[in-house]
């Protein structure tokens, strides 16, 4: 399949040569900070096989692992573009709000962690909920 996608302003572009490994709704405090919104809805690719164009700048916060958490955005507009934990090199989680509008119409949500952080109007229950990061 493979994905793309790109900032509001266009200055930041992306490409993965990969189907997603996992897509849902990451509920932490967080992601609904950096978000501004109740969560962030992440698609998660393995991190060789993402190419980004453009000029990046990165914030680093320690996540529940208590290893940094790296969440990169376009300086130009301040769209987040993904986060990129050191808990789990292997592994880097797109948000799925910067994908092609044909790829964002392709997800299918299945998976939501930090449910202990959902926020209760949030009524939508998918298939697989974990409370805190899966192991």
């Amino acid at each position: 399949m493979g994905l793309s996608g790109h900032c509001l302003c266009g200055a930041v572009k992306y490409t993965v040569d990969s189907d997603p490994i996992i897509v849902g709704y990451d509920h932490c405090d967080d992601c609904q900070r950096q978000s501004g919104s109740t969560y962030s809805l992440v698609v998660v690719v393995p991190k060789d096989k993402l190419t980004i164009t453009g000029t990046t700048k990165s914030y680093a916060k320690n996540g529940s692992s208590g290893k940094p958490v790296h969440r990169i955005f376009c300086p130009e507009c301040g769209s987040p573009i993904a986060h990129d934990p050191e808990a789990a090199p292997p592994i880097i989680a797109l948000k799925g709000g910067t994908l092609s509008e044909a790829d964002k119409k392709a997800l299918k949500p299945d998976t939501e962690i930090w449910t202990v952080s959902k926020l209760p109007f949030c009524s939508e229950h998918l298939a697989k909920p974990f409370e805190h990061m899966p192991a």
